[in-house]
């Protein structure tokens, strides 16, 4: 059988329904109304007559259909009935009912279309009866409205019931492995060979057959580890691994004190001094990072170094690039390396608002550096001439190395047409962070006057790609306004993420903040077709616990082998209390499962004192306007500096120059099988107990005992635990096998070896696994 979607997408139509139930519905505000998209008329919706829970419309479709999207239409203003959060559901009957998507609105005018999961276990359900509940409205205690619903999908007999077929063969041959799953666990095991028999159905992979019948029927724990062994030399532990969080392990990387400048500074280790808003990349190949530039909070850096990782040494290649045709002293620009020519460009910075008034308006430089050759070239002058970027500062840049492309996007424009209202005190005008409010000209003063009155806005670049072969410029996207946002065009901003995946060919784009709105939203490029998918749009189930918050001050890295993000939050400013938090953590987004995990917090650790950090230093200090790298082939994440924010009550100019690095590790293979083994000599120990009390205790101090890492207080606790079974009969385990009866002495040990058993298939891939519920877990009374 077929089941693939590609007949679904040319077959995919408005479907036909009618309102089947609602929980209520207030005054003249009938389920009915939501048939007709009259976004002017206000009385054209639905409306619940209370916010109680449980709230609901239950909509019958015309056939029984494959249902792909919803689209809910909106009031032409916003509205506080509005869905700030539901819930939408579907099955072939209204009691039985898969939930396909939890999500909220808007509180727009523009209408909103979701895409619903139709899929379980790989196969395309079909359904009749659509349920939404309602969970949240915009407005504290208003009852809850839906305007307009249009369901999308496929109702196509010869599409569709094959698929009902497909699905209902599915369900029954689930339920029948389920009926397998419970007559094994009970020992009933003439009753599950006949129904196994009977059914042709396999409960599960050959494999798992074959470590069950050593455990739980044979009760041969040596021939269990070995056969554990052999799966994790074969790798079946892989996927577990991979779907376990990280965890993180930090050291700070401290500069050779015998390598010292030649110079009249002969005691300063050569290493970068202090700064924030600068730049770094890395070549992985050559193992060697690559910094320059910064603000030190007095003035822009221009120095530039390179770090050589397995040597551990800081070199600087130039203190002044500008002498050598390279570029100025700069902050707040970006850089990224081409691998493949091992080429560096740079491009963008930020200029103080006294060097934009009058004289010329300041042009967009853009340099290359070859590695090899050790030389600068100023590509352009003026990037804006020749159809890119106009000079912009806090931007984001990346290359596609393939085909000799660079991406730019977002940034604050710095032309001489920008506003003077930019960089008034209450507006954010930074260099790394930092409020730049004692360099400002008086707002009053001629100069300041005539820069005003030209334009008021802020103004954003769009976004741009640079073909590097043929020096040419592409405007892709240009910036939008909230008002104009459409699904297909990208709101501009500053101090976001944005990532490059070589393989999917996608740029990832995270965050950032817009004059005083902080952006909180997540969305893909496809490079190739042109394409944008919203990944989160900031509001729909925002929940700051399960992903990162928004902001300009994170800083993100990607694995396109791993299909994995990551993004370090900088110090988080909450805009309507204009203060920053004094948290930093670390994300991890996996592309495939669509899901976030924070694997470190700092909860206020390593704190700085006296304007100097605490010595000596598990992990960093919260910070912003930091700079990260990650090195693909070793795993490991660098952090260099920043800006530490919250000490400037102490000392605002103060910048940092510590050196990190951060090791993700996941566990391993051996991991896996001592975790295995540990339970399989637990289990066997339980039975000696029992048996042999002598057999029992050597077996503890030998077997056992060399499994178990004495160092930890949860393993060292749980081995004392073992220990008391010996002396005593109050353990529930070991009156479970004090019995004289053989066969109930058996069952009881084939059902504990069960649960060992269920416990071990956890790590291997589900596919070859026996079902996860229980039956006896499905009856409800």
């Amino acid at each position: 059988m077929d089941n693939s979607e590609d007949n679904l997408t040319k077959s995919n139509t408005k479907l036909a329904f009618t309102v089947s139930k609602c929980s209520s519905y207030s005054s003249t505000y009938i389920p009915d109304h939501i048939m007709h998209d009259k976004p002017w008329d206000q009385t054209s919706r639905w409306s619940s007559d209370s916010n109680t829970p449980p709230q609901f419309l239950v909509l019958k479709l015309q056939r029984i259909s494959i249902v792909e999207s919803i689209t809910f239409g909106k009031f032409e203003k916003t509205h506080v009935c509005n869905l700030k959060k539901f819930k939408v559901y579907a099955g072939l009957t209204e009691e039985n009912m898969t939930e396909l998507l939890e999500s909220g609105l808007k509180n727009d005018s523009h209408p909103e279309r979701f895409d619903l999961n139709h899929q379980i276990n790989g196969y395309i359900f079909p359904c009749r009866y659509i349920k939404i509940v309602p969970l949240q409205s915009w407005g504290p205690s208003f009852n809850f409205s839906i305007w307009y619903i249009e369901i999308q999908g496929v109702d196509d007999y010869e599409i569709v019931q094959p698929r009902i077929i497909s699905f209902n063969n599915f369900q029954e041959r689930e339920a029948i492995r389920v009926c397998l799953k419970h007559l094994r666990d009970h020992n009933y095991l003439d009753a599950f060979d006949s129904l196994q028999k009977k059914t042709r159905v396999q409960l599960e992979h050959p494999k798992m057959t074959e470590l069950h019948n050593l455990l739980v029927l044979k009760g041969d724990f040596s021939g269990t580890e070995k056969f554990l062994e052999d799966c994790s030399d074969t790798h079946l532990f892989y996927k577990f691994i991979i779907q376990q969080d990280y965890k993180g392990t930090w050291t700070q990387i401290l500069a050779d004190p015998d390598l010292e400048h030649s110079g009249a500074d002969s005691k300063i280790p050569l290493k970068p001094r202090m700064r924030g808003g600068h730049q770094m990349c890395i070549d992985v190949d050559a193992e060697q990072i690559y910094l320059f530039g910064g603000w030190d909070g007095y003035q822009d850096l221009s120095d530039f170094w390179s770090y050589n990782i397995p040597l551990g040494t800081w070199t600087l290649i130039s203190e002044s690039p500008e002498l050598e045709g390279g570029p100025s002293a700069r902050s707040c620009h970006k850089m990224v390396l081409d691998q493949e020519h091992r080429q560096i460009f740079i491009l963008g910075r930020f200029l103080d608002i006294y060097c934009r008034i009058g004289g010329d308006e300041p042009k967009s430089d853009f340099y290359v550096y070859d590695i090899e050759s050790k030389k600068w070239t100023l590509i352009s002058d003026d990037t804006h001439a020749y159809g890119g970027p106009e000079l912009i500062f806090d931007h984001q840049m990346c290359i596609d190395s393939t085909k000799s492309l660079l991406y730019v996007f977002g940034g604050r424009i710095l032309g001489g047409h920008t506003g003077i209202s930019d960089a008034l005190p209450l507006m954010h005008n930074t260099r790394d962070g930092e409020e730049e409010t004692s360099r400002f000209p008086d707002p009053m003063s001629p100069s300041a006057l005539s820069m005003s009155s030209q334009n008021s806005e802020q103004q954003y670049s769009g976004l741009y790609s640079y073909h590097i072969s043929t020096n040419t410029w592409t405007l892709i996207r240009s910036d939008v306004s909230s008002e104009n946002l459409t699904p297909d065009r990208i709101k501009s901003r500053v101090g976001h993420s944005m990532l490059f995946h070589k393989d999917l060919r996608k740029l990832y784009i995270f965050a950032g903040q817009r004059s005083k709105e902080f952006l909180n939203d997540f969305f893909s490029y496809d490079v190739d077709r042109d394409e944008i998918e919203i990944i989160s749009d900031g509001m729909k189930g925002a929940n700051p616990v399960n992903s990162p918050s928004g902001g300009f001050t994170q800083r993100a890295t990607i694995d396109s082998d791993l299909n994995e993000l990551y993004i370090f939050s900088g110090v988080t400013k909450r805009e309507e209390k204009r203060e920053e938090t004094v948290h930093n953590s670390f994300w991890v987004y996996d592309i495939r499962q669509s899901t976030w995990s924070c694997i470190y917090r700092n909860d206020g650790h390593g704190m700085l004192s006296d304007g100097l950090p605490p010595i000596p230093l598990s992990e960093p200090c919260p910070r912003f306007a930091h700079q990260l790298v990650y090195d693909h082939n070793t795993k490991v994440h660098y952090i260099f500096g920043g800006n530490p924010g919250r000490q400037k009550d102490k000392d605002p100019k103060l910048r940092l120059d510590d050196f990190w690095r951060l090791r993700l590790d996941r566990p391993a293979q051996c991991d896996v099988l001592r975790e295995c083994k540990l339970m399989l000599r637990k289990q066997r120990f339980e039975e000696l107990v029992s048996e042999n009390s002598l057999d029992a205790l050597l077996y503890l101090q030998t077997s056992l005992s060399e499994l178990v890492n004495h160092s930890d207080p949860v393993q060292s606790k749980d081995f004392q635990k073992l220990s008391h079974l010996l002396f005593s009969n109050d353990g529930e385990d070991v009156r479970m096998l004090d019995t004289d009866d053989p066969v109930i002495k058996e069952d009881k040990r084939v059902l504990k070896r069960s649960q060992i058993f269920d416990k071990l298939v956890r790590f291997f891939p589900e596919e070859m696994t026996q079902p996860k519920i229980n039956l006896i877990d499905l009856l409800s009374f």
